[in-house]
């Protein structure tokens, strides 16, 4: 559901009580855990229950586990995710209440307000970039408040009010979201054609983006990453604009450049250098040379900050990940188990680069879950090809979400485009069956990973109990 962002903004200690309908989710259950920080009251419900729920309870929220429109009574203000749709009785009873309703952009500018914004947007990567950001800034010294749409691996959480005067904050374009931020800097990872269902054309999801430039705050800047064509042309057009601005990436035509970058085993290390200048090297615990991209727009805009190398590098190092980004999820009978978001024809690429060089002389073997009809539709060929980069591929069906499903769209339209032999592809509709595919396929040495932005997630954890247990059973 796509509530609309008021005429008036308030600040979050003016909005009362708030009720989070979809508490649970990644963006609604970091916004609910800062107001919870400030002092805000604050209850929420989801379909289930979860250890974010938890979290939340102990945090003193008030939350519960289904929809019910007695739920609201006694809320000011109802945030509302986008994953909810406009018959669910909590909505319906806030509407006959006459109740604040925000969407989840709303709610989040009204946490952001009296501080520094920092404003990761792009295509792809932008949560690890908000992640490794983060984290750098913390080994500076600085205490930022923060706001991610994924957990941090070494603390498990998603937001958190800082006491210092930044706050870094993931801008999703996905719905038009970051056009109601105003940041003091905007970091772009990338632009590349996305979101179509909300968008319609690639023309108007690009010019989202140069919308968003003029969101930035004069004093502020932008830092881009010229490797990616998008994010280049958007740079050019913030120069043009008067707008400062920091170009990162290995192109020769950037400000800040890595150079040297090798990926051995799970790490990645580069060297940087400004405007001819070597600043140092910085080794990175993810493999993968998309997140040494995402290192160097994070490194830009600390640099820019002010704040020094060293301490920045530092961090970078120390950032242990986020999850569901290429995320470790154990070993057994010899073979290394990986999950991770990814969902675009390009993630899926830079994953499976990743994967390549995690698994050595072993081989990659993925099970990839499409997420939406309509990306399916736009981009299922293209992911096919991408996943054509495996040894092994088992496509399961459409994650629908939001969408109704389509019989004429399905996982099988991936399958059907993977460049590989048919004995190496499988499209398994069945979800419980797939996991029985990636053990039959596995063997010591190799890497298994989940990829996709559904429930393929809980794939990883069986794989690795099937694994056991045929180790148990003399199987190899």
């Amino acid at each position: 559901m796509k509530v609309p962002v008021p005429e008036e903004l308030l600040l979050a200690e003016q909005l009362g009580r708030v009720h989070f309908v979809g508490i649970g989710g990644a963006g609604l259950s970091g916004i609910a855990r800062i107001m919870l920080a400030r002092g805000v009251p604050v209850s929420g419900s989801d379909a289930k229950d979860s250890a974010a729920l938890a979290a939340l309870r102990a945090l003193g929220a008030t939350c519960f586990v289904g929809h019910a429109a007695e739920q609201v009574h006694g809320a000011d203000t109802v945030v509302v995710s986008t994953a909810v749709h406009e018959d669910n009785p909590e909505v319906v009873e806030a509407v006959r209440l006459g109740l604040r309703l925000l969407p989840r952009s709303a709610a989040l500018w009204s946490v952001m307000q009296g501080r520094r914004v920092l404003a990761v947007a792009g295509t792809h990567g932008k949560t690890t970039t908000t992640s490794m950001l983060t984290v750098a800034l913390q080994h500076c010294g600085a205490d930022p408040s923060f706001a991610i749409g994924g957990e941090l691996n070494a603390s498990g959480a998603n937001a958190h009010d800082g006491s210092g005067e930044l706050f870094v904050a993931e801008a999703d374009e996905s719905d038009g979201a970051f056009l109601v931020y105003s940041p003091d800097a905007a970091l772009v990872t990338n632009v590349e054609a996305d979101h179509l269902d909300n968008y319609g054309t690639e023309a108007a999801y690009r010019a989202a983006f140069d919308a968003f430039l003029d969101r930035v705050h004069p004093d502020g800047f932008l830092v881009a990453c010229v490797d990616d064509p998008g994010a280049a042309a958007l740079a050019a057009t913030a120069v043009q604009r008067g707008l400062a601005v920091v170009t990162v990436g290995e192109s020769a035509a950037a400000d800040l450049r890595a150079e040297d970058v090798r990926l051995v085993g799970g790490r990645s290390t580069f060297a940087v250098v400004d405007r001819g200048r070597p600043l140092g090297t910085v080794g990175l615990r993810q493999p993968g040379r998309h997140y040494v991209l995402d290192a160097m727009v994070a490194l830009g805009c600390g640099l820019r900050l002010g704040f020094a190398f060293d301490r920045l590098a530092d961090g970078l190092g120390a950032y242990t990940g986020t999850r569901r980004r290429m995320e470790s999820k154990g070993e057994a009978a010899g073979v290394r188990v990986y999950d991770s978001y990814a969902h675009h024809p390009r993630e899926i690429a830079g994953d499976l680069e990743a994967a390549r060089s995690v698994a050595g002389e072993g081989r990659v073997i993925v099970a990839f879950q499409p997420h939406l009809v309509s990306r399916t539709r736009i981009f299922g060929t293209e992911m096919g090809q991408a996943l054509g980069a495996a040894d092994e591929v088992v496509v399961m069906d459409v994650y629908v979400a939001r969408e109704e499903p389509a019989p004429d769209v399905t996982g099988a339209l991936v399958a059907d485009a993977v460049p590989l032999p048919s004995g190496q592809v499988v499209f398994e509709p069945s979800w419980p069956r797939t996991a029985a595919h990636l053990v039959a396929r596995a063997r010591p040495g190799d890497v298994v990973l989940t990829l996709g932005a559904g429930d393929v997630t809980l794939l990883g954890a069986e794989v690795l109990d099937a694994l056991r247990q045929r180790q148990e059973g003399g199987g190899g």
